[in-house]
């Protein structure tokens, strides 16, 4: 069967959910329950969450087994660090990285991250292989299985499943799956497979990245300049070596053509105003930044995250932290389907919530770079203009920082939906002490009802339950801290699926029943609710991280 033509519609078999067995799908023909594809930082964390999920997971990986210390992307933003924070990898990465409170743009404007109403008000300046090796680790001991030096030679899917075809030095080999997900990167091997193109442009050539020594420390940590005709953007990486992206119009030239430090220095003079005395490269690259993203994330049982659904300019630091976020709204709904929790059409709504996100991001990112390389007259004053804009007026400056962040992202919510439906839910500390993305540690829907209802579904006056496999899909049940009379039923992922504030008790019970059966496949009567007790307090700092 056609990878492009699967016997199903595009979407997939739909309203049929997974037969279970032990909490989760399995099929005599599969190898295992989902191939992932690329393990880059979205592959790592969704094969990671798959397997704390109780599912098989292979990932296949084109490079050997060692993770590169050269890399491009270096920073993570609030978003990332709060869907690393449900994971319990949040403070680890932070404790080794550099918090920055803001970031010093073109002509002195600054976005300022310490506004921001999470546990996270800075801009973490840390290596995607630091990103990388904390996700390895968790991948590893939930037992992903990796597959290194296996390239992908393509696919075939059909109503049951996804055959993947790939070279290892040992030869062909091929696995079967229920569902693949392709987190290759720009050139990817899986979009090809199934038909999706890439269609974009490249937006700027020769950009020239470079991992150097200074003989001089920058006055901050991270620096970004435009003037005499080039930009450059400096950062430090903590343990002496600095990350150099520069461009310039008088240095054009095609991505295989060597750099030299001597082009380093001068980009990065003309634009910062010094060169801080680089010398002693460990990378020097010239590379292209293109604006392109896959019309489709999914078809049939394959999907595209990460690089291999959309790739946009470096400026503002977004394309790691996107996907990144791709995997963490991706991986709860293949678990929930596998486990029989929730039907397949589900799955739809990756594209439908995630799609619109890539294009936002391909175009706040365009907008950057274009203002920062601006080099006419009239470019120049707008490029002035932007900069008082972002500097006196409060409100523009906080939709900046939100769009970048990641904390103003919001999903579509239906007609008739609370309004709270489809938005962050923010970090609050719970009646009993704990946090809300500690819950989310569990992988499960957190369901937050005032103070003065019982334990269990507010519709259920039986006990919680105890002893839940990984894949159970009830949802954790916790109180308000305060007198809020609003009910609010967060997904996995940390968005509002659901809220009301209805009081009377046959309207609450009945909006409850249909926004769970939606969502996670159980009613008010499935054995009740799983308890808010979790992981020791202790082990999660109660201050805001880094600070």
């Amino acid at each position: 069967m056609d990878a492009r033509n699967p016997e199903t519609s595009d979407s997939g078999p739909r309203n049929a959910p997974a037969e279970a067995a032990g909490g989760t799908a399995r099929d005599a023909s599969h190898d295992t329950d989902v191939i992932v594809v690329g393990a880059g930082p979205t592959g790592l964390l969704l094969a990671g969450d798959l397997a704390e999920a109780g599912l098989r997971v292979t990932l296949l990986e084109r490079r050997p087994g060692k993770i590169s210390n050269l890399t491009r992307a270096l920073v993570v933003h609030a978003r990332t660090l709060e869907q690393l924070d449900a994971r319990g990898l949040a403070d680890e990465l932070v404790a080794g990285g550099h918090p920055l409170a803001s970031l010093l743009l073109f002509g002195g404007a600054t976005i300022d991250a310490s506004r921001l109403h999470s546990r996270f008000p800075f801009v973490l300046v840390t290596p995607q292989f630091e990103v990388e090796k904390l996700l390895e680790r968790r991948a590893r001991l939930a037992g992903v299985t990796f597959r290194p030096d296996s390239e992908v030679l393509g696919l075939d899917q059909d109503a049951g499943g996804v055959t993947v075809r790939f070279r290892t030095p040992e030869g062909i080999g091929s696995l079967r799956s229920a569902y693949t997900v392709g987190t290759d990167g720009v050139r990817s091997t899986i979009r090809e497979a199934i038909g999706q193109p890439f269609p974009g442009k490249s937006v700027i050539r020769s950009l020239l990245l470079a991992d150097v020594r200074l003989a001089r420390e920058p006055e901050s940590p991270f620096n970004v300049g435009a003037g005499g005709e080039a930009f450059a953007l400096l950062s430090s990486f903590g343990d002496g070596w600095y990350r150099v992206i520069g461009w310039s119009p008088d240095h054009q030239a095609d991505d295989d053509v060597p750099v030299g430090l001597d082009e380093i220095r001068d980009i990065t003079r003309r634009a910062l105003g010094t060169d801080y005395g680089i010398h002693d490269a460990r990378w020097i690259s010239r590379f292209h930044s293109d604006e392109r993203q896959a019309p489709r994330y999914r078809v049939g049982r394959v999907f595209l995250a990460g690089d291999a659904a959309h790739v946009h300019s470096p400026a503002g630091g977004q394309g790691m932290n996107t996907g990144l976020q791709d995997a963490a709204n991706l991986s709860w709904k293949l678990a929930a389907v596998l486990g029989g929790h929730a039907p397949e059409s589900l799955l739809d709504s990756y594209q439908t919530e995630r799609h619109p996100v890539g294009r936002a991001v391909l175009r706040s990112s365009g907008a950057l770079v274009r203002i920062a390389l601006m080099q006419s007259v009239p470019g120049r004053v707008a490029r002035a203009l932007a900069t008082r804009l972002l500097r006196h007026l409060g409100p523009l400056a906080n939709r900046a920082i939100l769009a970048i962040s990641g904390l103003g992202i919001a999903y579509p919510a239906g007609p008739g939906a609370h309004r709270l439906a489809g938005e962050r839910a923010p970090d609050i500390r719970l009646a009993d002490g704990s946090r809300l993305y500690e819950l989310l540690r569990q992988g499960r829907f957190v369901l937050i009802t005032p103070a003065d209802e019982p334990a269990g579904h507010p519709t259920d006056g039986r006990p919680t339950g105890e002893g839940t496999h990984p894949t159970d899909n009830r949802p954790v049940t916790v109180h308000w801290r305060s007198a809020r009379r609003t009910a609010v039923l967060v997904r996995p992922d940390g968005y509002i699926a659901w809220a009301t504030d209805a009081t009377a008790p046959a309207e609450r019970a009945r909006a409850l029943r249909t926004a769970l059966r939606h969502w996670t496949g159980t009613e008010p009567g499935d054995d009740g609710p799983i308890s808010g007790a979790l992981a020791p307090a202790e082990e999660v700092a109660d201050t805001p991280a880094g600070r």
